[in-house]
C-alpha cells in the first residue's frame, strides 16, 4: 500500500479522515467507515485495510467519539450536530463533491460501536445505505449503561431508553437495507448474543441478510476483524455492484 494515501479533512468543525487507493475502484465504489469506541484508525491496522485497498476502495473515517453513532446531540461532539446528522449531512455531500460518487455508491461498514451505528443508520435510511456491514456490532449497547457508561448514562436516563436506540429495534420488515452482512466471533461473550438476537429477528420477518456467527479469531478487536475483512471487502464489492447493476 506503499502508494495508496491518507489525509485529513475538516468539515462542520469535525475530523475525517480519508483513504485514497493508489489504483481506485472501476466504478469509484467508497466506503464509509464507523470506528468503535476506542476510535482505532484503519491506517493502524493495514492487515485489516489491505482487502479494502485491494479492490479500490475508497475509504472515509469521520471521528465522532465515544457517542455510539447517535442521532442525539452529544455536547463534548458538538452542540448541534448529532453524530449521524454529521455523516448524512456533511460526510455524503462531501464524497460526491469531493470524490464525485453519490449513494447508492457508497456502502456503510463498522466495527464494533462503529457496526452497530452502521446497522442502525441503514436501517433508518435503506435508501441511502441500501448496502452495509458491520463487523462484531455492539448491538446491544444498553448494557453498558448498567456498566457504568458515562456517555450513555449522560445521554439516557435508563438502560431501557438506551435499548429503544439499538439497532435491534430499527430492523423493520418494511425498511431494511438490500444487502447486509454483520459477523461476531461466538467468542465474543459481551457482543455476540445481540448479533444472534438480530439474525433469528430478521430470519423470523423473512429478510434477507448474510452474517457469520461462527467463525472464531480471537474474540472482539482487530485479530477477529482482520480475519472477517477479506469476506466484509467481498461483500461489499459483489453488493455495490449488483445495486449498481439493478439501476441502469
Amino acid at each position: 500500500m506503499s502508494d495508496d494515501a491518507w489525509t485529513e479533512i475538516t468539515l462542520a468543525g469535525q475530523t475525517c479522515e480519508v483513504f485514497r487507493p493508489a489504483k481506485r475502484h472501476p466504478q469509484g465504489f467508497v466506503v464509509i467507515y464507523l470506528h468503535g469506541v476506542h476510535r482505532q484508525r484503519l491506517g493502524d491496522h493495514p492487515n485489516f485495510l489491505q482487502p479494502f485497498a485491494d479492490r479500490g476502495f475508497s475509504i472515509v473515517c469521520p471521528d465522532t467519539g465515544p457517542h455510539w453513532w447517535l442521532d442525539m446531540i452529544c455536547p463534548d461532539f458538538d452542540p448541534v450536530l448529532t453524530p449521524e446528522r454529521f455523516v448524512v449531512d456533511h460526510v455524503l455531500p462531501w464524497i460526491e463533491t469531493e470524490l464525485g460518487v453519490a449513494p447508492p455508491k457508497i456502502a456503510l461498514l463498522g466495527t464494533s460501536m462503529g457496526g452497530q451505528g452502521a446497522l442502525r443508520f441503514a436501517y433508518k435510511q435503506p435508501r441511502t445505505f441500501p448496502v452495509v456491514a458491520a463487523i462484531s456490532p455492539a448491538i446491544d449497547f444498553h448494557n453498558r449503561w448498567q456498566q457504568g457508561d458515562e456517555t450513555l448514562q449522560t445521554l439516557f436516563p435508563t438502560a431501557e431508553a438506551a435499548r429503544q436506540q439499538t439497532a435491534l429495534l430499527y430492523a423493520q420488515g418494511f425498511n431494511c437495507p438490500a444487502h447486509q452482512f454483520f459477523c461476531c466471533d461466538p467468542e465474543d461473550e459481551e457482543w455476540w448474543e445481540g448479533a444472534d438476537r438480530l439474525r433469528m429477528k430478521l430470519y423470523s420477518m423473512g429478510i434477507q441478510c448474510e452474517c457469520d456467527l461462527e467463525t472464531r479469531g480471537g474474540g472482539h478487536g482487530f485479530e477477529y476483524y482482520t480475519v472477517m475483512a477479506s469476506r466484509t471487502a467481498e461483500f461489499l464489492d459483489e453488493r455495490l455492484e449488483q445495486k449498481r447493476r439493478t439501476l441502469q
